[in-house]
């Protein structure tokens, strides 16, 4: 059994109430919420939540009733993991065990229904502790990210002997998309963070990778979910 998973807080400092914020006609969270109902292969959803009003909004439509978040996972400072962990076990108590957790993250809303669908197939095939989607990245500590040393001037991340001149030149690197997760039920329960075992690259266009984390960000996928509508009006 496939377990669809959606995290949901009440807060956010960067675009308050934005989980449940109307989004092109609907709440931010019904963008992936809706998808996971849609797919046939998920045969039970969950959301984890501190919120009443979400709570409520998502088991009426069907996902599973185990109860508001604990007061200890519902910080902006708990780890995903930890609120994962709570989720499952709370839903394989009413469901009973599951061959795969998928996380939804719900502020990251511009993914299709087929990046579902490739990062399932992808854990089925591979067979890794966790698929953890992935863009390329826009900055590469190789060849254009830059830090401070220990006398204040600026020296490339990453050196590598004789230098790298150019971006195709530098070893290839990802941006950690905060949009599609699959877990291995084992794995979860017995690691403590995310990279302890085989966590492969689910790769995703960057343009489906935009994350909500500011207003800004809010009004770019806004827009972008605008025209992904008109397109597909008029397709």
């Amino acid at each position: 059994m496939i377990l669809g998973h959606i995290g949901a807080r009440k807060g956010s400092k960067g675009v308050p109430g934005k989980n449940f914020r109307p989004l092109c006609g609907k709440p931010l969270i019904d963008w992936s919420l809706d998808q996971l109902f849609a797919n046939p292969r998920i045969e039970a959803v969950v959301v984890s939540t501190d919120d009443e009003a979400i709570y409520a909004h998502a088991v009426a439509k069907g996902a599973l009733d185990i109860g508001l978040r604990p007061d200890h996972l519902a910080t902006d400072s708990a780890p995903k993991w930890g609120v994962w962990q709570h989720a499952m076990a709370a839903s394989e108590a009413i469901v009973g065990p599951v061959t795969a957790f998928l996380d939804l993250d719900c502020t990251s809303p511009l993914r299709l229904p087929s990046d579902i669908d490739g990062a399932l197939d992808l854990f089925t095939n591979e067979h890794p502790d966790m698929v953890m989607s992935v863009c390329e990245a826009r900055k590469n500590p190789y060849f254009n990210l830059v830090e401070l040393d220990a006398e204040g001037a600026l020296r490339i991340s990453k050196p590598l002997p004789g230098g790298v001149w150019s971006r195709q030149a530098a070893p290839r690197v990802f941006e950690h998309a905060a949009s599609t997760y699959v877990v291995d039920p084992d794995y979860l329960r017995r690691a403590k963070t995310i990279y302890e075992g085989r966590v492969i690259p689910f790769e995703m266009p960057p343009e489906r990778c935009v994350d909500i984390d500011s207003p800004f960000d809010f009004k770019l996928v806004e827009f972008l979910m605008t025209e992904h509508l008109k397109e597909a009006s008029h397709g």
